[in-house]
């Protein structure tokens, strides 16, 4: 297929390279130039503009948040005004609920085709084409696309035919998992300081109650204070927090957690975290029990 791709992160190059393995023929955009280099290097084209990258069968956004989003695809000379009638937009990025209705709207009224397709999975698990993807839009528009799924992940869920679902249960998702690290952070910091080495819990743990991807992956980080480089950044990991509070308070359910969790990144984040990964909110916990990082002890 002709595609075009926006948004070469961590995430998005990786993806957009495992499109050019499977051979289909991209056109590639990003607002750093030499971000696209490396898949020229494959056979990309590289596209100057957003509207470059919109003369394919379908364009593909992996943007950091919704002002990016909102920006590449209702902007002037962007994907809403140049790309084809009849042709797809998949956005793959986890942005908000509202966002992903008010994009849904505009690319009917235009007659293209909006596809919301979030993944699961860090920037190791894109590389490696094993992202779990979230999908959800009409029908047709989900089976075209499918190969490029394929491509680039080893499981497509399916969520019906209204974008906005797959944009919630990214969200809820993303939940999951930062509640999952803060857990995690208050347990390690508790053994820890009882005399628990925390790399031998966390291998306790995923040996036997726990032997979930989030609790190996983040157990692990943790343990080591591995915290850079960011596979998610602290600024995305509250970006999701804020989004999935904002949904909740659309639907009227209260989420406590959710809540702490945004206290939590905000500490983070005033204390210079900002390039950290998502995981080092558990050395808050850490620092609560008066540790300076979870595995050390107070003395």
């Amino acid at each position: 297929m002709k595609v075009g791709f926006i948004g070469l992160g961590n995430m998005g190059s990786a993806m957009a390279a495992n499109l050019l393995r499977a051979g289909h023929e991209m056109t590639v955009f990003n607002r750093s130039p030499e971000k696209r280099r490396a898949l020229i290097d494959l056979g990309a084209r590289g596209a100057e503009t957003v509207a470059e990258a919109c003369s394919g069968e379908v364009v593909i956004t992996m943007l950091a948040d919704d002002s990016a989003l909102r920006r590449v695809t209702l902007g002037e000379a962007g994907i809403l005004d140049t790309l084809g009638r009849g042709a797809t937009h998949i956005s793959m990025s986890t942005v908000s609920v509202e966002l992903t209705r008010d994009l849904t709207q505009a690319h009917e009224q235009a007659g293209q085709e909006f596809v919301a397709a979030p993944v699961f999975g860090r920037p190791e698990a894109a590389a490696a084409a094993k992202l779990f993807i979230l999908v959800a839009g009409p029908a047709a528009a989900v089976r075209i696309c499918q190969p490029l799924l394929d491509a680039m992940g080893q499981r497509t869920f399916p969520l019906g035919t209204e974008p906005a679902t797959a944009s919630l249960a990214k969200l809820a998702g993303n939940f999951m998992i930062a509640a999952t690290i803060e857990t995690l952070g208050e347990v390690l910091s508790l053994v820890g300081k009882g005399g628990i080495e925390p790399g031998t819990f966390v291998d306790l743990l995923t040996s036997t109650l726990f032997p979930a991807p989030a609790y190996r992956t983040y157990g692990a980080l943790i343990a080591e204070s591995k915290f850079q480089p960011a596979g998610f950044a602290a600024p995305l990991g509250h970006k999701d927090v804020r989004l999935l509070l904002a949904a909740a308070e659309s639907l009227r359910v209260p989420m406590p957690i959710g809540s702490l969790l945004n206290d939590r990144f905000l500490r983070l984040l005033a204390q210079g975290g900002e390039s950290l990964d998502w995981s080092a909110i558990t050395q808050l916990a850490a620092a609560d029990a008066g540790l300076a990082r979870i595995g050390r002890s107070g003395a």
